[in-house]
């Protein structure tokens, strides 16, 4: 694998605040203060958030959804010949469910520098606070529109002890909750909304009872539980998945992390002294 070309100049790719100014990190404030120029998703919410913070941007430029591949071009030709690049979203990691992805392929296949800075994260963010089981969990983005594809999207997680992470509009998370009701049963969830804001609020409720959530402002992002009753794996099912696990190589330790995540009620030392055993 080829190196990065120290000609080059560096794509930053920078986590911001999701809404408490005190969350923008020191390193991240300096890449913001000296990068010649910063790829925002919206140059007008890019702008009140540096006055926020604090900065002045030497030069900025939409990178969005709509303009990605029309600005990628221009944006490779700049770390080209040089100059270091940050890209932002509106609010915390950019690429994670935010513009982001094309400009950082395009530079790993062109062995452009890119480094992440990290920072805020909503779905991380809303995990944590959410005492809800964190591992494993599932980041969907927002979820499909049409119910027959989110059907495609989640009814296989009816069955897998996960958690799910996504984000929802306000007015559709009623009608979304509702609808997975139906494909995963009775599960604890949590909405978080406004997080790291003055008025930050985690929501808790059961899919089987959904309550009124009209009154819901913002973006909110959604945590559901893993099934509530779900029976341990048996010594056969486990055996059978350490046999397939096995023929695809690696150390016993490595096998019994992956035969972890397909099986439920067994601990990965349980789990490794039945691959060493076989």
């Amino acid at each position: 694998m080829s190196s990065p070309n120290n000609t080059f100049g560096k794509l930053h790719i920078v986590a911001t605040p999701l809404g408490n100014a005190g969350d923008l990190s020191p390193r991240a404030r300096k890449i913001l203060e000296e990068v010649p120029l910063v790829l925002a998703e919206d140059t007008k919410r890019a702008g009140l958030n540096f006055a926020r913070w604090g900065l002045k941007a030497k030069r900025l430029i939409s990178f969005n959804d709509h303009s990605e591949e029309k600005k990628l071009e221009h944006a490779l030709n700049f770390l080209q010949q040089g100059e270091d690049i940050a890209l932002i979203s509106d609010a915390g990691m950019p690429v994670i469910s935010d513009p982001g992805y094309l400009i950082v392929k395009a530079c790993r296949e062109k062995n452009i520098p890119v480094t992440a800075i990290p920072g805020a994260s909503a779905p991380v963010t809303a995990l944590a606070g959410s005492g809800i089981a964190p591992n494993p969990f599932t980041f969907f983005g927002f979820l499909p529109r049409k119910t027959s594809d989110m059907e495609k999207t989640l009814a296989p997680y009816a069955k897998i002890f996960s958690t799910l992470v996504f984000f929802e509009r306000k007015d559709r998370i009623a009608e979304t909750l509702k609808y997975l009701y139906t494909l995963l049963g009775a599960r604890d969830v949590c909405i978080a909304r406004e997080l790291t804001k003055e008025h930050e609020e985690f929501i808790f409720l059961n899919l089987e009872t959904v309550p009124d959530l009209g009154h819901l402002l913002g973006e909110l992002t959604v945590i559901v539980g893993p099934p509530l009753e779900i029976s341990k794996s048996s010594r056969q099912e486990v055996q059978a998945i350490i046999r397939e696990e096995k023929s695809l190589g690696g150390s016993p330790k490595q096998i019994a992390k992956r035969v972890q995540t397909q099986c439920h009620g067994w601990t990965t030392s349980e789990i490794y002294t039945l691959v060493t055993r076989d």
